[in-house]
Parts: structure tokens; C-alpha cells; sequence
């Protein structure tokens, strides 16, 4: 008997990617049974919503981010009822129809509680969105990875993700305190804390815009850093890698961005951009406008 599915799918002024998005999950082998649509974008896609019945279509006047909307449509589709959640952003597609019954089988033939497939980029099958480290090395070519086969307590939330809805019970929403840039991070973290049984599907993919102009290599192939392309997404992206690693004391994360970023910036002669990342890191080390982090030392 097939469990019952729910898609917990955000939105933000993409209407034709969108559309595209949910004909993709609707096309499935496998049924989903109701798309909780979270929609915070300055020009409402009601009507693209409407075009497919089982959408649970939640418009939200205030700008959520990916943090807060994945959390609104989490929780919206667990409280359906559902079995299993399998989690959207709205510029992802499956890459074939049956990309969540492989999911499904990966889960129940290696008894996991959460499973991601790969994420690879729009019009290159053959390249991954968002890298993997294999040997010690960043790799973004999927058949490399591939060859791996299941990668146990690994993988790129949240695009893609299915996970079973008891989980968020176990972990948490997704942290809308974070906005955008961390809060996959901090869900993983949290995922391998509490012992979570979750990895990466090498058999199945689902498509998402690449982010491969913001890796910047430092010294060699096994060190480098991410500079988003916007002033925006840096200081989130910053301030957020500084606070988790307060929070969950990662010492060699704080040593690998402290000597990364230097590297990155005084190679290139930038002051400027170095003064921004260290503005925004300290504020996320400070903790600077979260709750007070109890019993949490740096």
C-alpha cells in the first residue's frame, strides 16, 4: 500500500518555474496526495495554484524566506496527515517521473527516515548543482558521485528531500530565524544529532540552479569558500555560518572560514569585501539578534 504524500513547496515570483514544478509532481508514478504551497513573492501565484487541485495554497503578506516558508509548508503538510513529506523549492523539477517511488524504495530498502536525491543543474544531467566531497576533494560530476552509490548521512537539503513527517517531531521545523543560506545546514546538523537515519540516492535526481560561480578555490582543490553574488545573500550567508558554528561549537568550520576568507580576500586585494564578511560573521558569532544561546560557549 502506498503511503500517503504530501509536498511541502515554497514560492517567490517564479510563476512559470512553478508551473513547471508542480505538472513534474503531479506527472509522478506515485501519487502525492495534497502540494502545501507556501507563496511569499511580491506578485501572488494564485492562479498558477489554482490550476491543480491538490495544491493547499497558503499566501503569506510578509517574506517568510526559505527558512520560514519550508517550515509554514512542513508543517501545513504534516498536519495533513501525511506519511512521508517530500520538500520543494519552487525552481526544482524531479528529473523523471519516477523520481520519488525510487525514493520511496531507497527508504524502505535501507530503513531511512530521510533520503535526498542528487541535485543536478538545468540542461547538464551530468553535473551536480551543489558539490560533494569525495577523498577529501569538492567534486561536481555526478557520474564520480555515482559510483559511490548510497551516501549514508550525507546530502543537499532541502530541495528534493523526503522525509518521514515524525521526524520534525524529533528535530524541528526548519529555523525561520536563519531567513535564507543555513538553514539546510543547521536541519543536517540536527538530523545526525538526533542519530536520524538519512543519506543521498545516487540513482535519482531532481534539477535546481547551480551556485558554481560562488565557490571560490583558495588554496588548491581541497579549500575553498562560497561568495554569494549578491550583497543580500552574503551578509545572510555569512552572518548564518557564524552563528552555527557558536552554536553547535565547530571548530573546524571556524578555522576553515577564518583561513579561508582571509586567504580569499587578501589574494585579490579586496579590504572591502573582507571588512563585509567579517562584519557578518562576527555579528552570527555574537549571536547578534537571536535568542540567547543557553549553555553554548565559543
Amino acid at each position: 500500500m502506498t503511503p500517503r504524500i504530501a509536498v511541502a513547496a515554497v514560492t517567490f515570483d517564479r510563476h512559470r518555474e512553478l508551473s513547471i514544478l508542480l505538472d513534474a509532481i503531479n506527472a509522478q508514478s506515485v501519487t502525492v496526495d495534497s502540494i502545501c504551497l507556501i507563496d511569499s513573492g511580491t506578485s501572488p501565484a494564485r492562479d498558477v495554484a489554482a490550476t491543480h487541485p491538490n495544491v493547499d495554497y497558503v499566501r503569506s503578506e510578509a517574506n517568510l524566506g526559505g527558512a520560514g516558508g519550508f517550515a509554514l509548508a512542513a508543517l501545513k503538510a504534516v498536519a495533513s496527515g501525511a506519511e512521508w513529506i517530500w520538500m520543494m523549492d519552487d525552481d526544482a523539477e524531479p528529473a523523471d517521473p519516477e523520481c520519488l517511488a525510487i525514493l520511496l524504495r531507497e527508504a524502505e530498502a535501507r530503513d531511512l527516515e530521510a533520503v535526498v536525491p542528487l541535485v543536478v543543474a538545468p540542461g547538464q544531467p551530468d553535473r551536480l548543482s551543489f558539490f560533494f566531497r569525495l577523498d577529501g576533494k569538492v567534486t561536481h560530476d555526478r557520474a564520480e558521485v555515482e559510483k559511490v552509490g548510497f551516501l549514508p548521512d550525507d546530502g543537499h537539503f532541502f530541495n528534493g528531500a523526503l522525509i518521514r513527517s515524525d521526524v520534525f517531531f524529533k528535530v524541528g521545523l526548519p529555523d525561520m530565524r536563519l531567513f535564507i543560506r543555513g538553514d539546510e545546514v543547521d536541519f543536517t546538523i540536527r538530523l545526525r544529532k538526533a542519530g536520524i537515519r538519512f543519506g543521498t540516492a545516487t540513482t535519482t535526481a531532481i534539477t535546481h540552479p547551480h551556485a558554481f560561480s560562488e565557490t571560490k578555490h583558495v588554496y588548491g582543490a581541497g579549500w575553498h569558500v562560497i561568495v554569494p553574488e549578491s550583497a543580500f545573500k552574503r551578509y545572510y550567508y555569512y552572518r548564518n555560518r557564524g552563528y552555527l558554528i557558536r552554536r553547535y561549537f565547530r571548530i573546524k568550520s571556524f578555522v576553515a572560514d577564518v583561513g579561508g576568507y582571509a586567504g580569499y580576500f587578501v589574494q585579490r586585494r579586496d579590504l572591502a569585501g573582507f571588512l563585509d564578511w567579517a562584519r557578518s560573521f562576527t555579528t552570527g558569532l555574537r549571536a547578534k539578534g537571536f535568542a540567547p544561546l543557553e549553555d553554548q560557549k565559543f
